[in-house]
């Protein structure tokens, strides 16, 4: 058993390096697309097998979920057992690459700067098409600096929910638990909407995310707190909007880590969005003690870096003595 857990903490040191030089290559097949292909035919045949009613939809949303957590978790743990049985180090091998692709810093930080880099270069449409990759709202409406604003604001969220939720699970349950993270993560942005059929079938999936991201998303708070200090990012700033804005959303966790990003930046961020056509009335998060300008989307991914190496240093802090000189 020693063996075995040391060799899953090394797995999630490889991945989190390998994510952090290379990020996700696009000739590699990611686990997330097979996750959402999964839920897409799994929400096809639930539907079918559930009357269209409120009951149903509820009753067909919590059998989704119980569908998806158990393959999104079971398979990688049979491939990995199958390799722990043929030798250890093939055990290491495929769950480093598991771990690998579950977390997103790099990929985050390339798909948000390529917003930046059209902002740069004047090129509108062009930011608008990228912000367009990594946001859930409508994007056709927003000007240069809500096209700015929507890519900070996805940084802000994704340093919990792309990296510091799914290496919390990582060593709670190595690559199995980052699986699991990633299934309910993507169930809650593929089906946790209220709108487009979504009330009553979406809901299992949304409350099933405000569990798991629960305690993650405000840790990942701390750790952004932390790093405002060390980037003298307005830090006093940020804890007090922290404090007064951190519960101003919808979801319980999703403004934990807007409002440290918002503070520690002197903006201004949320407010109203269309998403899927639908306006949603939002309050906003943050003083606008200055405008928002392109070059704050690197600010944001600088404070997600800090973030992301303050919350494996603290991880492992918590599991190294254990592992290599108590077991």
């Amino acid at each position: 058993m020693a063996e075995f857990l040391r060799l899953t903490y090394f797995s999630v040191l490889i991945g989190f390096v390998t994510d952090l030089l290379i990020g996700d290559p696009r000739f590699l097949p990611h686990p997330v697309c097979a996750i959402g292909a999964l839920i897409s035919k799994s929400e096809k045949m639930l539907r079918k097998l559930f009357a269209p009613t409120p009951k149903g939809e509820l009753a067909g949303g919590a059998f989704l979920v119980v569908i998806v957590c158990a393959l999104s978790a079971g398979i990688p743990a049979g491939l990995l057992a199958l390799c722990w049985w043929l030798h250890p180090y093939a055990y290491l091998a495929l769950s480093s690459v598991f771990c690998w692709q579950t977390l997103a810093a790099h990929s985050l930080k390339k798909e948000s700067c390529k917003v930046y880099k059209k902002l740069k270069e004047g090129d509108t449409e062009g930011a608008r098409y990228a912000v367009s990759m990594i946001v859930g709202r409508d994007t056709s409406i927003l000007d240069e600096k809500g096209i700015a604003r929507a890519a900070v604001e996805t940084v802000a969220e994704n340093t919990s929910d792309g990296v510091v939720a799914p290496m919390f699970f990582l060593f709670l349950g190595g690559a199995v638990g980052g699986f699991l993270y990633k299934a309910v993560n993507t169930m809650d942005s593929m089906v946790g909407y209220t709108e487009n059929g979504y009330l009553y079938f979406g809901r299992a999936a949304a409350r099933t995310d405000d569990v798991f991201n629960y305690l993650p998303s405000r840790l990942s708070a701390l750790f952004m707190l932390f790093s405002c200090v060390l980037l003298q990012y307005r830090p006093r700033n940020a804890w007090r909007i922290y404090r007064r804005d951190r519960r101003k959303h919808a979801s319980p966790n999703s403004a934990q880590t807007e409002s440290v990003c918002a503070g520690a930046l002197g903006l201004r961020l949320a407010g109203d969005a269309v998403y899927h056509g639908v306006l949603h009335k939002k309050p906003y998060i943050g003083d606008a003690l200055r405008e928002i300008e392109p070059f704050d989307i690197v600010r944001a991914n600088r404070l997600m870096y800090a973030a992301t190496f303050t919350a494996f240093f603290v991880f492992s802090l918590a599991v190294v003595p254990w592992l290599f000189f108590v077991l």
